[in-house]
């Protein structure tokens, strides 16, 4: 029996960890892609609790159980206890007892932190307002899948410095690769929401463009993230120069990827050309969150196979 152990960070899983579940993940991939049966957690219940709306992560996950062998319940707030107020330490130590592994997509950091920290199970964020841990994995497995390694490499982060932005600092410290941090004025990083040991794995440019120099990725994300809609219109003009368009892919490294956790707004964070074009991996980064979270329910509940 392994000891508990949670995902409500990138930076919870070491090199050895992570490396590990890559490995997984392109082994379950194949046979999924073989349909192969593969059941390790037959019997095995995951509940999915969702604060926040999503397709993704609520697609990725209960395909991803089901295709393991277990089951999935999916929890809306608002329909449950969690909604009228009940605490979440309660909800934690009730949920955990009647299942095996439990996913989190919420707002702050600490009402997960408080849920894993009541629960006898192992707990997964599927995103929070600082991170989107489950998303960086996928997107790194998507890299690894084209390029190979990602160590040593550069990622030019373009746009807002939320969750994802985050999650990739924290990526580039585990996984020794470097980030270029391009944001506008005003939206800069903060590396203590990273929650970063020190910046020697990113860069921060005042110029997009600067930022993509170069680059063997480029990824960026919406304006306006979930639970920032009113202030739309003032971001769509503080961002208006951060769009990835083909000038911009133009100066990264001649293969270099582009990728977005999607949706996208085509015209606004990214032109309709890149992300419809060659160099853009949007549906493979986007099927890998069912691959890499399979990879990662595994390991949390039966160690290494």
């Amino acid at each position: 029996m392994m000891a508990l152990k949670h995902f409500l960070q990138f930076n919870d899983l070491n090199l050895d960890e992570l490396e590990y579940v890559f490995e997984r993940a392109h082994w379950i991939k194949n046979q999924f892609k073989n349909y192969k049966q593969y059941w390790p957690l037959q019997d095995r219940t995951l509940v999915m609790i969702f604060e926040k709306a999503s397709t993704r992560t609520r697609l990725s996950f209960e395909a991803g159980m089901q295709q393991l062998g277990g089951s999935a319940i999916y929890l809306n707030t608002r329909d449950s206890q969690l909604g009228r107020g009940e605490p979440v330490e309660d909800a934690a130590q009730v949920i955990s007892r009647m299942s095996d592994i439990v996913m989190i997509r919420t707002f702050e950091q600490e009402i997960i932190e408080r849920f894993a920290a009541n629960s006898r199970v192992p707990v997964i964020n599927g995103l929070t307002n600082e991170y989107h841990p489950c998303q960086i994995m996928a997107d790194i497995f998507t890299y690894i899948e084209h390029r190979g390694s990602i160590k040593g490499k550069t990622v030019a982060w373009i746009g807002d410095s939320n969750n994802v932005c985050n999650t990739w600092l924290q990526a580039a410290e585990v996984l020794d690769f470097n980030v270029h941090v391009s944001t506008p004025p005003g939206y800069e990083v903060e590396p203590e929401r990273a929650n970063l040991y020190g910046n020697d794995h990113f860069e921060v440019f005042a110029d997009p463009m600067d930022a993509a120099k170069g680059a063997d990725l480029v990824t960026t994300d919406v304006w306006t993230s979930m639970g920032f809609e009113a202030e739309n219109e003032e971001r769509m003009r503080d961002f208006a120069d951060w769009q990835v368009d083909a000038e911009m892919m133009s100066v990264a490294a001649k293969d270099a990827l582009f990728m977005h956790c999607l949706p996208a707004h085509r015209g606004e964070e990214v032109s309709a050309a890149v992300i419809d074009g060659k160099q853009s991996v949007v549906w493979d980064e986007a099927e890998n969150r069912l691959h890499t979270q399979k990879a990662l329910m595994e390991y949390l509940l039966l160690g290494k196979v």
